[in-house]
């Protein structure tokens, strides 16, 4: 699952304008989840009109069938991949079939059960396509409602995880061009694993100058998230990006001699220039115009 480029551009900019950049995210996951929305109700009306008989094996047979990928079979039973790995301790694709088949099971004698003792309460999910209509009893309605809870949750976990590690190398090149930082003078290219350091973490960004190497740590973090100290002595970093940081977190960074950028701050990517100061990168003062100058270059990093 990845982010557009354009959701990234708009990320961006909004941190640098010190703006909230989730609405950019919420509105990602609407639009995936609205479009399996549509995409899943499509394929129940075809499914149960094919239905030879008209039980809850319709819906187990054609959203669990085993030539499905294991990510719609996972997801058609109410579960999810990381869910069964944390449980199984493996997601292989027999693990996959076999945890959805024993969780559809359990699922639907748990909305059995609470069928016969609600029997005051009716549901019928109806779904027109077309001309083509099809009508879900109470126990099929909660199963599909059961499966576009989980997905949305799926999506969810996904995109925002997603979203910090795609956005992290391109909003430092941004305030690098934003300085005129020479392409000398920093280092994206360590988005790996790097063994050959004491801890055994992904290399986010490095300004570079007179063979001193400066780790940049960037968190899309909230305010106040303990995981900041943890993650710049984990790392022994030089320079912490964030969102937001607390008080309690800048005194942190300061503690430590970590500079520090809040973005979310007035202006806050201004303090990008003091670690560049302080680690005597070349640069040039920006004064220019946000609106006119980030467009230009993020079209030219994408």
């Amino acid at each position: 699952m990845t982010l557009t480029d354009k959701i990234v551009k708009n990320i961006i900019i909004r941190l640098i304008k010190s703006q909230d950049y989730r609405i950019e995210i919420v509105n990602l996951i609407n639009a995936e989840f609205l479009q399996f929305a549509i995409d899943f109700f499509k394929k129940i009306v075809s499914a149960k009109l094919n239905s030879e008989d008209i039980t809850i094996d319709w819906y187990k047979k054609t959203f669990m069938d085993v030539n499905l990928s294991t990510d719609d079979i996972a997801i058609n039973a109410g579960l999810n991949k990381k869910t069964i790995s944390n449980m199984y301790g493996s997601a292989t694709r027999s693990i996959v079939i076999e945890a959805a088949n024993e969780h559809f099971d359990s699922l639907y004698k748990s909305i059995q059960s609470l069928v016969e003792m609600e029997k005051e309460i009716e549901l019928t999910l109806t779904i027109k396509l077309k001309n083509v209509s099809v009508d879900l009893n109470v126990s099929e309605s909660l199963i599909v409602i059961n499966t576009l809870a989980v997905k949305r949750s799926q999506l969810r976990g996904g995109l925002w995880s997603t979203a910090g590690k795609s956005v992290e190398k391109y909003l430092m090149l941004t305030l690098c061009k934003l300085y005129n930082v020479d392409d000398k003078y920093y280092d994206a290219s360590h988005f790996v694993k790097d063994r050959g350091k004491k801890v055994d973490r992904e290399i986010d960004f490095y300004l570079l100058n007179n063979g001193n190497e400066y780790l940049c740590e960037v968190k899309l973090m909230g305010k106040g998230n303990p995981e900041s100290a943890d993650a710049i002595i984990a790392r022994d970093s030089n320079i912490f990006v964030a969102d937001t940081l607390s008080q309690q977190n800048k005194n942190q960074c300061d503690k430590l001699g970590v500079s520090w950028v809040a973005l979310r701050d007035k202006d806050g990517f201004r303090r990008f220039e003091l670690a560049l100061k302080r680690f005597k990168v070349p640069y040039v003062k920006y004064d220019g115009n946000l609106s006119n100058d980030l467009p230009k270059i993020l079209n030219n990093l994408f």
